[in-house]
């Protein structure tokens, strides 16, 4: 599995960490005593799929270094309600600062796990991929995508810098497609991955004439969806998107496509329930 670079955990955490507290915690520094020292556990609430684990620990230790952070639980672990996933321990001012901040990443980003998992053992045995969409939460998309890898599911292109998409906005402001495909494929790198968005069959053959690499279907029926995978005949990868549910993508996936990309994964998805219990204190 990828991890996230440092570097990026360290620049998200700083700014969550500025935001929840930009001038101190009053409450802490307020009730708490300053030699005050606590140990917490990361305790699930209900069963799911961890991500997150470092971002989780970096909350505490960009804070403070003197904290420690044990995780029992690796990324992409399973875990049932009530298990212990980690362990912190130091300063209690510390601690009660920087809970919020690693909870808040560690619950969105385990909610994305979990239902990712979910997702792909609904297409397990078919051959298909399931990934993730730019459909993220400006800002946080390397956390959201890391946790769509420690679900099981895969990444679609990064940004708008990695591959050429074209969408139906694209195509609707060019007057020949065929030329227009057949220009780009002639003057992208070998290495460029072209991909085109189409919404009807009759529009398959041109896109294929012009050599692209990969078709999205985009809201076809089941049976289009068959159609157009007959059709392309593996002369390009065939994606499938467009409002795919838990309840619908199996049979999607049996379509025979060969990647299906669901936005569902992290534009709204529910965060996992996961809480910070103090069990020592001195």
């Amino acid at each position: 599995m990828t991890t996230l670079d440092h570097r990026t955990i360290a620049r998200l955490v700083d700014l969550a960490l500025d935001e929840d507290a930009p001038f101190g915690d009053l409450t802490s520094e307020t009730l708490v005593p300053a030699d005050a020292h606590a140990v917490a556990d990361l305790v699930a609430r209900e069963e799911g799929v961890l991500a997150g684990g470092a971002v989780f620990a970096a909350a505490f230790t960009r804070l403070d270094p003197s904290v420690t952070v044990g995780l029992h639980v690796a990324d992409g672990d399973r875990f049932a309600a009530g298990a212990v996933l980690a362990r912190v321990e130091g300063p209690a001012r510390s601690l009660l600062r920087a809970e919020r901040v690693a909870l808040n990443f560690a619950q969105r980003m385990s909610g994305i796990a979990t239902q990712t998992a979910r997702y792909v053992a609904a297409v397990a045995g078919t051959g298909a991929r399931v990934v993730d969409t730019r459909k993220t939460t400006p800002g946080l998309r390397a956390l959201e995508r890391h946790a769509v890898r420690a679900g099981g599911g895969h990444n679609h292109r990064y940004s708008l810098s990695d591959a050429v998409m074209a969408k139906d906005n694209h195509l609707a402001v060019v007057d020949d497609l065929g030329a227009a495909l057949r220009a780009a494929r002639a003057s992208l790198p070998h290495t460029v991955h072209l991909e085109v968005e189409v919404d009807r069959l009759d529009q398959l053959d041109v896109v294929l004439e012009a050599g692209v690499d990969t078709i999205m279907l985009d809201n076809f029926s089941l049976d289009d969806l068959r159609e157009g995978v007959r059709r392309i005949g593996g002369r390009a990868l065939v994606e499938a998107s467009g409002g795919i549910t838990l309840d619908t993508i199996a049979d999607v996936a049996a379509t025979g496509v060969d990647v299906i990309s669901v936005g569902a994964l992290t534009h709204s998805v529910r965060a996992l329930d996961l809480g910070l219990d103090v069990v020592v204190r001195r």
